[in-house]
């Protein structure tokens, strides 16, 4: 029998101060690919202050079990779209939909906001997330190299909302 999991997503708020479990958890989440993208992932580069910042210029939302953040994503307006950025769910917590429900958040966010697509980057030796991202309805549109490197490193995926 399927267990019944319980989360609930919140808009991150102007007063939010839980940036230290945000930074864990993102940690927690992309420490897998340590070892397995090149370059290193830019989560490596995150603060408590940086991921501040970023919140005074992007949407956020966090996943919530009992008081304890499983999952945030973050979304930047553009023109006509949203770029859609460190999607992370805690390692035990992934396969429950928590990723899923950030996604469409983010899409109602920015179907409320009246802009016709959301926009990601995933690395080229993610073939795990190609395909989740696919699921969800995003396509390839371009692969992209990280400054230094001749070979593409970045797979850019787009899904048009309507």
């Amino acid at each position: 029998m399927k267990q019944t999991v319980l989360f609930s997503l919140t808009r991150i708020p102007a007063d939010f101060d839980r940036w230290a479990d945000v930074l864990a958890l993102i940690m927690q989440a992309f420490a897998f690919m340590d070892g397995v993208i090149d370059p290193p992932s830019s989560a490596h580069l995150l603060t408590v202050d940086t991921l501040r910042d970023k919140a005074r210029r992007e949407t956020g939302f966090v996943a919530l079990n009992d008081g304890r953040i499983v999952g945030c994503v973050f979304a930047l307006e553009r023109g006509d779209d949203f770029y859609v950025g460190k999607l992370a769910v805690a390692p035990d917590w992934q396969g429950q939909g928590i990723g899923r429900q950030l996604m469409r958040a983010v899409e109602c966010l920015a179907l409320d906001r009246g802009k016709a697509a959301l926009e990601l980057q995933t690395r080229i030796e993610l073939i795990t997330n190609h395909a989740a991202f696919a699921c969800l309805g995003f396509h390839e549109t371009e692969q992209t190299a990280h400054e230094g490197y001749a070979r593409p490193t970045s797979i850019t995926m787009r899904k048009t909302i309507s």
